[in-house]
């Protein structure tokens, strides 16, 4: 069989796979089905290898070559645009070849000649007839569509949304087929998705759109964006307009617009196999391995055809495992948008390096979209050194019961920092930190607060993250509400995540990794690791948790005490996580062993290659040899073998000699074919890996694994060596101060125009505290309060500002003047109004008639709404809290015919 004979038997194939049927010229039947192939049809330029036919009119060509023709198949465009363009023997009626293919056994390439400039692409299969026809039937082709997007209705969005979708028409215009979206951590990527969603399908007329993600949690979260999503153009809902589903199965409704689906399930449909819930829980990436080198696997599918979405958005892209799942995006014929805050190189190189939005987290926190960070160390003896433990009588606990014991030591032993919460666990190193935490939170961290702000600590296990959340409770004498743990192994993780966003408590929660990285909780204000963090990626999407803006009214709604908007977020760096050197990938990806549940979980979800299912096969051994008689014989209850059988079986799938002599066996002959030496192995991998599909025999084999006993350290006491904020804060309060003063360069003129406060009556001074209010507008919007402002003066300059104090609006003017130069002092504006009302009431008191305690009683809160509003008017009178003393009556009844001129009076001499 020559190679182009061998190319032909597979192109037949997957033709036939497509639903066309493929007949020789002399048995040609053009109505046999509504899609025909024929082998090598007539025109006056020779015979094409391939005719497409349509209901009878013949539609398409194609061009077949052997293997090697591969490198050069572009080449062939040429002969295929000859055929296209050729006179199809016998066809009288009127017919247009609009559609062409290059094949070859391993490649396939595809030209609509109706697309402007059109341009060939690789596909996986051929397209099905009755998509051919159904783009036949069209007025126009997608990409051509996408060369007339309306220009956007900018309402509502930020400046890098606009860029970003304006930049994704100019790329879909182009005919570019991938797309990478680079956005910080809550400037509104999902938002700017939607909306190019929106316009791919209004505009570009796309018929299916996929939203790729890599977990459950973030898909609900993907749904009711969309659900929530209302376009400018149209009253109506996105979701009055389109279909929107969350897949939850292998079955993809036809009738919905938008799929939103973890990259694992999609494979497992594609694969046509049912998926454990369990296995979109966890970020995929958790279960990439550097053992896991041959890439998934995808089959054609009919249900589900590589034509069956036009566009894939593919959420936090930063976590695809392109070079094992690119499958899983390239089974598709569509275009490929990427979203991230953190893209890498891989990021970078699968996108084509078509880079349409650049948005940095360094500029998002200039523009006010994002806030920026402080950093708080706390180092510890035993957390920077270890310890050790002498040979003793010491405590065990088992990880999962939570039984303790005390058992002797068989040796001393020296443990060391990585060792720290998974061999041993001390407890005084847990609580040396949560103390650490407690003891500066409202003094140094958040001085101004009456409560805890919302906390999120990272823990390394689920196990530690029980320690850490009772340790808490215990240092803040708080209840269970107080604190929660926020994990997959949770009982309703998703319920406490929403209190945790929503609600007063939980005040701080602990998790391992569920919202480590993509789910929103704008209320955080502290982030405290006490987990390192070697990838890049990974550590800037953790920080990406305290980042969100939000508003002081949303904020007040979770921590009442807060009085301006959220301005920045404080992490606690427990663990020397901000210090540690950080690499492009996660560890995962690049250590040369991974856990147990991580290779099951690989086999479950497809890897069946020699490098996987021999390191199961270690595992399982290293296992057996721990387990005790009792773990053996439940392993065989629970799994149906042995673990030295399963290991056997793991290791037999790819020996030579068990493949060979099983092959012999099932086809009783001693010299078994290639393809019976492919079927024996293939049965001894499905063999193999069926007792890992079964999630209760994952679940036993890794709380077996993770029962055995955790060292209790009793003995050594943790001692603090620093706690204090580290030297970025001051380059921190550096750029603050730095923006506050080309903010004042910028609004030099309305800031001098404030100057009226001190030099005209009081009349006046209503429209200045509306100047005020609208010049505060403009710096929040920067993401600057005062009370930011007045921590980094106090961080630079200690000695000349008073610290801890409860910054308002006012202080504004305070501020100013300290940085313009009128005053070498920065105090708040209050301190003013407090000396001014102590001196005009001694100076009214020196005389024979004295306040009585009636009037000082209504002086002092006119005192305090001057101090905060720069001014009184009579109707303020009506207001709180002076309605509760009966108001502008009730003023006029304590100081008579006098009330004017005392009000007057106070407006100039408080301010004076």
């Amino acid at each position: 069989m020559t190679p182009e004979q061998k190319a032909r038997l597979s192109i037949d194939k997957k033709l036939e796979q497509s639903g066309w049927t493929v007949q020789d010229l002399k048995q040609l039947n053009p109505m046999a089905s509504l899609g025909i192939a024929v082998r090598e049809f007539p025109t006056n330029t020779g015979p094409v290898d391939y005719a497409l036919f349509v209901n009878g009119k013949p539609v398409g060509v194609i061009e077949a070559k052997p293997s090697n023709a591969g490198e050069n198949i572009t080449t062939v465009e040429e002969q295929s645009a000859r055929y296209a363009n050729s006179t199809f023997k016998w066809i009288k009626t009127e017919y247009s070849i609009r559609f062409a293919y290059e094949a070859t056994d391993k490649l396939i390439r595809f030209t609509d000649y109706k697309d402007i400039k059109f341009r060939s692409r690789t596909v996986f299969s051929f397209h099905r007839p009755e998509t051919l026809e159904l783009l036949l039937a069209s007025q126009d082709t997608i990409r051509n569509n996408m060369k007339h997007f309306p220009p956007l209705d900018e309402t509502g969005f930020r400046k890098c949304q606009i860029n970003a979708i304006q930049n994704l028409d100019n790329s879909f215009a182009n005919n570019r087929p991938k797309a990478l979206v680079q956005m910080a951590t809550g400037a509104g990527k999902t938002f700017t998705a939607i909306t190019a969603a929106y316009r791919l399908l209004k505009y570009g007329k796309m018929n299916r759109i996929l939203f790729l993600v890599d977990t459950k949690s973030l898909g609900e979260q993907a749904e009711r964006e969309f659900l929530a999503y209302t376009p400018n153009d149209d009253p109506r809902s996105f979701s009055q307009l389109y279909g929107v589903r969350r897949l939850k199965s292998s079955y993809i409704p036809s009738d919905v617009q938008i799929c939103i689906s973890t990259i694992q399930r999609m494979y497992s449909i594609l694969k046509g196999e049912e998926l454990d819930e369990s296995a979109e829980e966890t970020s995929f990436a958790e279960y990439a391995t550097a053992n896991t080198k041959a890439p998934k696997e995808v089959v054609y599918n009919a249900k589900y055809p590589p034509e069956f979405f036009d566009c894939i958005i593919v959420d936090e892209c930063h976590r695809s495992i392109y070079n094992v799942w690119s499958q899983v995006l390239s089974y598709f014929d569509s275009f490929i948008i990427g979203l991230t805050a953190t893209p890498d190189k891989r990021t970078f190189a699968f996108f084509d390096e078509n880079i349409v939005s650049e948005y940095p987290r360094e500029q998002a926190i200039i523009d006010g979209v994002n806030v920026g960070e402080d950093i708080f160390l706390i180092e510890t003896e035993i957390t920077k050194n270890g310890a050790h433990l002498m040979k003793q009588v010491i405590e065990h606990r088992n990880r999962l019961s939570r039984e303790k014991r005390w058992m002797q030591m068989d040796e001393d032993v020296d443990y060391v920092p990585p060792q720290l919460d998974r061999d041993i666990v001390n407890p005084s190193q847990i609580r040396t930190v949560i103390r650490t935490f407690k003891e500066n939170l409202f003094t140094t961290l958040f001085p101004r607060r009456k409560e805890v702000p919302k906390t999120l600590i990272f823990a390394k296990t689920d196990s530690h993250a029980d320690d850490i959340v009772q340790m808490v409770r215990d240092e803040f004498g708080e209840g269970n509400d107080f604190c929660r743990k926020i994990t997959y192994s949770a009982e309703n993780p998703e319920s406490v995540l929403s209190s945790f966003r929503n609600d007063y408590n939980p005040r701080i929660a602990v998790t391992v990794d569920m919202i480590a990285t993509g789910t929103d909780v704008k209320p955080i204000e502290c982030l405290i690791f006490m987990r390192d963090v070697r990838s890049k990626n990974y550590f800037e999407q953790m920080k990406g948790r305290g980042t969100r803006t939000l508003g002081k009214d949303d904020l007040q709604k979770v921590t009442p005490s807060a009085t301006e908007n959220k301005d920045h977020f404080v992490i606690v760096d427990a663990v020397g996580v901000t210090k540690s050197k950080k690499c492009d990938t996660r560890p995962l990806e690049r250590q040369p062993y991974v856990s147990m549940k991580e290779l099951m979980m690989n086999v479950a979800l497809g890897s069946k290659d020699d490098d996987t299912l021999t390191s199961l096969a270690n595992r399982i051994i290293r296992l057996n040899s721990q387990m005790n008689n009792s773990e053996r014989k439940q392993f065989k209850e629970v799994v149906g073998e042995s673990a030295e059988k399963v290991a056997e079986n793991l290791l037999n799938a790819f020996d030579e000699d068990v493949i060979t002599e099983k092959a012999k066996a099932d086809t009783k002959t001693e010299t078994p074919s290639d393809e019976a030496l492919k079927q024996a192995q293939k049965d001894l991998i499905a063999q193999a890996v069926a007792p890992f599909m079964n999630p209760d025999t994952r679940d036993f084999i890794e709380n077996v694994r993770r029962s055995h006993d955790q060292i209790i350290d009793n003995v050594n006491l943790d001692s603090v060596l620093f706690a204090g904020y580290d030297v970025q804060k001051e380059e921190t309060a550096d750029r603050v101060i730095q923006t506050f003063r080309t903010f004042i360069e910028e609004n030099r003129d309305e800031i001098i125009a404030l100057r009226i406060i001190y030099s005209e009556s009081y009349a006046n001074r209503a429209m200045a505290v509306e100047q005020l209010k609208a010049l505060y507008a403009k710096l929040k919007s920067k993401g600057i309060t005062v009370e930011r402002l007045w921590d980094c003066y106090a961080i630079k300059k200690p000695d000349k500002v008073k610290k801890g104090v409860m910054a308002q609006l006012t202080d504004l003017i305070s501020i100013i003047r300290f940085e313009m130069g009128y005053t070498d002092q920065l105090s708040p504006f209050a301190d003013k109004v407090n000396y001014n009302f102590m001196k005009w009431t001694l100076r009214r008191n020196a005389g024979a008639v004295h306040f009585t305690e009636v009037q000082m009683e209504w002086l002092r809160l006119i005192k305090d709404h001057i101090a905060s509003s720069l001014s009184i008017l009579p109707e303020d009178l009506d207001l709180t809290p002076f309605d509760k003393k009966g108001g502008l009556l009730g003023f006029y009844e304590a100081f008579g015919e006098q009330y004017e001129e005392i009000l007057e009076e106070m407006n100039i001499e408080l301010v004076a």
